[in-house]
């Protein structure tokens, strides 16, 4: 679906300004260990399958250890608040970075990779870690947080009723609510959750641009939408209008295109994906918005192509999750609508990666 909404953006555009300030992020994310840069993946031989000149993936699978791009997102929002509580000093003992944030509790909804972030950057701080999960996320995750000290509490059947409950507890216990989506009323965390996914954008604009000219295309799997909104307001940034930018969901919760469709938020009810970190049934407010103005064209994927693509990638080595692979399915699955995509033999395309296999 072409973005009807792509020249002239939906009301209340304005909202959705991210600062691309990319640096700063970087800057105040080293404070956080195991920062570094990801690698960009470029094969040959992967792109002349998938009929194009050059195939490059931003491969998230190992950031900061965490073996996910939302590694950046609710690490910032942290970080940024312990930069506030030391005025921006951080000439400081160790032990004093290890308890600035002793006081405060955050609490979040997560299938899995946001509630990793905020487990482990509450813990460099010295925060607790609530992480509320729904019944169809993976005991695996659930394990993971619990060794990065984190709280986890089991509510609801999806992603949307856990989200309520974390709602609820924010407000009766006081504690802090970060979420990597945002609704009308609650958009300052969920920014900062996105200008932390920045530095995946300015990475791969620079990994691009030292090896080749910059990509034609950019496809982005999007659940809410963060990942989606930042990359593509950063690609937009450094690139213009020259990339066609693809947003890439699952045929099972095609949230965002259904609102493109209408013009504002609505809710896309369907069976459960086996995308799950993609299969949320509404949008991020701000991630709608920045979308609107910035990508070109809305595509659905089935679960049937992206277990397809996940087979394709571990041909060449890159294991990942329906949800890791859902970008790159989209340029995989694209036989039927090459030409409304421009895409073709001279088409140089960029994609993400976005997590590591489940964990077992």
């Amino acid at each position: 679906m072409a973005n009807p909404w792509r020249s002239s953006g939906l009301r209340g555009s304005a909202d959705a300004d991210l600062s691309v300030n990319a640096g700063s992020v970087q800057g105040l994310l080293r404070r956080c260990p195991a920062a570094g840069v990801t690698a960009l993946l470029d094969s040959p031989e992967m792109a002349a399958v998938l009929g194009v000149e050059h195939i490059w993936i931003k491969d998230e699978r190992d950031r900061m250890g965490l073996g996910s791009f939302k590694a950046l997102g609710a690490a910032y929002v942290i970080a940024s608040e312990a930069d506030t509580r030391f005025e921006g000093n951080w000439d400081r003992a160790p032990e004093a970075v290890a308890a600035v944030l002793r006081d405060v509790t955050y609490v979040t909804a997560s299938a899995g990779n946001h509630g990793l972030s905020v487990a482990a950057g509450a813990r460099v701080f010295g925060a607790r870690a609530v992480v509320v999960l729904s019944e169809t996320v993976p005991e695996g995750f659930a394990q993971r947080l619990q060794h990065f000290g984190a709280r986890v509490v089991r509510v609801g059947f999806d992603y949307e009723e856990s989200m309520s409950a974390s709602k609820e507890m924010a407000e009766e216990q006081g504690w802090t609510l970060l979420s990597d989506s945002s609704w009308p009323g609650y958009t300052d965390i969920p920014r900062k959750v996105m200008e932390g996914y920045l530095v995946m954008g300015a990475e791969a604009v620079q990994q691009v641009e030292a090896i080749a000219s910059p990509p034609t295309h950019i496809f982005l799997q999007a659940g809410v939408g963060g990942l989606a909104a930042s990359m593509a307001a950063y690609a937009r940034h450094q690139w213009g209008d020259d990339p066609v930018i693809v947003v890439v969901e699952p045929d099972r919760a095609p949230c965002l295109a259904e609102s493109i469709r209408v013009g504002r938020a609505v809710r896309a009810d369907g069976p459960a994906s086996n995308m799950g970190r993609l299969d949320t049934k509404e949008p991020s407010h701000l991630a709608l918005i920045a979308l609107a103005r910035d990508a070109d064209l809305f595509v659905t994927i089935s679960d049937e192509e992206a277990l397809e693509t996940v087979r394709f990638l571990d041909e060449y080595g890159i294991a990942t999750t329906p949800s890791g692979a859902a970008g790159v399915a989209g340029v995989q699955h694209a036989a039927k609508h090459r030409q409304e995509m421009f895409l073709d033999g001279s088409s140089r395309v960029l994609a993400v990666v976005s997590e590591g296999p489940e964990p077992v």
